[in-house]
């Protein structure tokens, strides 16, 4: 079953991409986006799940990641309610579909339920060195080429306060969030029969972190 949700969650994430490819005519453009980026991640790392062993803590990062895009997506940008919410042309499209509702929901069932891991709670903090770098990345991007990929980071909207007050919130939002993925893990894994076993892990991630 594992291997099954592992697998499902990679063909996911990679039919997204191709079908976004296909749909903005080849644009390599689109990877500038965190949700492309991370359903890169979460495919790559799955597909290798798969054949062999990946330690528990790239899992969740990689799961983290995939949450994340899913989260803001539906929370803010595509919620008329919110104040960064976007119209979006491609909101109703297959690739839509498949990278900021099915992946995030495949790689949450699979960690969570599947896998059902117990990892230590500092990694909720390790996991955010990636979105920080992809803020940093976006900020260094939006100064050379005068436009931004998300309007809570976007300069050209919000003067530098309004940004830095957003990336803290977002910052601090992304810890609580793999806390969350970390704390249902583990009580799952307690829960639910089947669970994988301390010897299962010790296999996976020598280190057990």
């Amino acid at each position: 079953m594992t291997v099954v949700f592992r697998a499902l969650t990679a063909a996911c994430a990679v039919a997204g991409i191709v079908f976004l490819l296909v749909w903005n005519h080849g644009d390599l453009g689109a990877f500038v986006y965190f949700t492309v980026q991370s359903s890169v991640v979460i495919a790559v790392v799955s597909a290798v799940a798969v054949f062999r062993a990946v330690p528990a803590s790239v899992r969740g990062a990689a799961t983290l990641y995939s949450v994340i895009t899913g989260t803001v997506y539906h929370a803010l940008l595509a919620n008329p309610s919110s104040p960064f919410y976007q119209e979006d042309s491609g909101a109703h499209t297959v690739h839509n579909l498949l990278l900021h509702t099915a992946t995030p929901i495949l790689a949450a069932v699979t960690w969570l339920v599947i896998e059902r891991e117990r990892v230590k709670w500092w990694l909720a903090a390790v996991w955010l060195a990636y979105p920080l770098a992809y803020l940093v990345f976006a900020l260094i991007r939006g100064a050379f080429v005068h436009e931004y990929p998300y309007p809570f980071i976007d300069l050209n909207k919000q003067h530098a306060g309004g940004v830095t007050v957003n990336s803290i919130g977002f910052t601090i939002a992304f810890f609580l969030l793999g806390l969350l993925l970390i704390g249902i893990g583990a009580l799952l894994r307690g829960v639910l029969p089947g669970g994988r076993s301390d010897e299962d892990a010790r296999v996976e991630d020598p280190a057990r972190v």
